[in-house]
């Protein structure tokens, strides 16, 4: 989940403002996190069934 999303419970503002202390803590915990973990298990899958349909393509067009 990205964090213009969210809402803080702590002051009912966006997270991405980050106007109190929660805010900035989670956005900074957030921001840390990797590219890929805003996505879900099945995007995940799908990504990689498209990685290998484009290796095995490719594999084939050189042999």
């Amino acid at each position: 989940m990205t964090y213009d999303r969210l809402v803080c419970a702590n002051c009912a503002a966006p997270v991405n403002e980050g106007r109190c202390p929660v805010c900035r803590a989670n956005r900074e915990r957030l921001q840390q996190e990797g590219p890929f973990n805003g996505l879900n298990p099945v995007a995940l899958l799908a990504l990689l069934a498209i990685l290998v349909a484009a290796l095995a393509l490719l594999a084939h067009q050189t042999a």
